[in-house]
């Protein structure tokens, strides 16, 4: 007695459409296993290492560093919260990354 059921395929708009959907769902979940959407991955910063020598300050590294158009204050600001220093901790020998 032959019990194996056949399946058909009634309507192929609604087969293609779910099969779409399964595959778009495997790739989507599959991405999101291997963390390739994940957003950081793709927008690393770019730092310059500068050494701090004797006499430079907090202000002349961010004047020499960042961009002529960019408010020195806020390049300052950035530099410190960067290397999570104050303007006192400045010391020679030190290195700092400047963003790109």
């Amino acid at each position: 007695m032959n019990t194996k059921k056949r399946y058909r395929i009634k309507s192929r708009t609604r087969f293609f459409a779910f099969v779409l959907v399964m595959m778009l769902l495997s790739v989507t979940a599959a991405n999101t296993l291997l963390g390739l959407n994940n957003a950081e991955g793709q927008t690393k910063d770019q730092y310059t290492i500068v050494e701090v020598l004797y006499g430079d300050t907090i202000w002349d590294i961010a004047r020499e560093h960042l961009s002529d158009d960019m408010d020195l204050r806020d390049a300052v600001h950035i530099i410190m919260s960067v290397n999570n220093i104050t303007a006192e901790e400045l010391q020679p020998g030190q290195t700092l990354k400047i963003p790109v």
